[in-house]
């Protein structure tokens, strides 16, 4: 993967929902996770 392709906030989103969700499968939940990795870090807040 090229170091500036990132997860969309929008598919981050529905793979954040698809991992909680009891009924997915071993693989929705892997390609899910997959795709959380590949999302940037969040911006911490200055103190």
């Amino acid at each position: 993967m090229a170091r500036n392709e990132k997860t969309s906030k929008r598919v981050a989103t529905k793979a954040s929902k698809l991992l909680r969700n009891p009924k997915s499968s071993k693989t929705v939940k892997s390609v899910a996770a997959s795709a959380l990795t590949q999302r940037p870090d969040k911006k911490k807040g200055k103190k």
